[in-house]
């Protein structure tokens, strides 16, 4: 049986193909409220974030503590690691026009690829450092052709799921360029 187009298997389980189509009803409600929500979301992450500013700037007499700095740094980095500037629950523009549409999709999850290994092609050409991995490709980006294209059509420029960090391909796949050998 031959595969469909907008399909390409990678693995047997479902999860790994496209996602099924939101119903309109439902995208609506959600972008209405990512037009609403969204903004505040914003505000409400610098707020937190100058207020990390603010406490480091006079928590600096604290440093003498040991530890404490490398503690309120954790904190920092476990924040910006769990809250997303994009929220799974945000639908934008472009989702509520193309729901479904694998070739927009398809689109999408190629320039996302084809970008980052322009960068680090031009890194290995000027002989600097790739820029830090792994890559994540969120399934807002692949929802109507599913993570399984995004594995092929990654491993067509040489790159592969991240082995360090593992995908979930209902939420995100991840992953890094293979090593350059000359």
């Amino acid at each position: 049986m031959k595969p469909r187009e907008d399909r390409v298997p990678v693995h047997h389980d479902d999860s790994w193909g496209p996602l099924p189509s939101r119903p309109a009803y439902s995208l609506l409600i959600r972008f209405v409220l990512t037009v609403l929500l969204l903004p505040l979301w914003w505000a409400l992450i610098v707020v937190i974030f100058l207020g990390f500013i603010a406490f480091g700037i006079v928590a600096e007499i604290l440093t003498v503590i040991p530890g404490f700095e490398k503690g309120f740094l954790g904190l920092i980095d476990k924040f910006g690691d769990s809250v997303k500037m994009w929220p799974a629950w945000c639908v934008t523009l472009p989702e509520l026009r193309h729901e479904g549409d694998a070739a927009f999709y398809r689109a999408r999850v190629d320039k996302r690829i084809a970008s980052w290994t322009a960068k680090e092609l031009a890194a290995q050409k000027a002989k600097k450092a790739p820029p830090p991995g792994p890559h994540d490709i969120p399934v807002r980006e692949y929802r109507g052709v599913g993570a399984g294209y995004v594995v092929e059509a990654a491993r067509a420029r040489d790159w592969e799921l991240s082995h360090d960090r593992h995908s979930d391909p209902l939420r995100v796949v991840r992953l890094r360029r293979l090593p350059v050998t000359y």
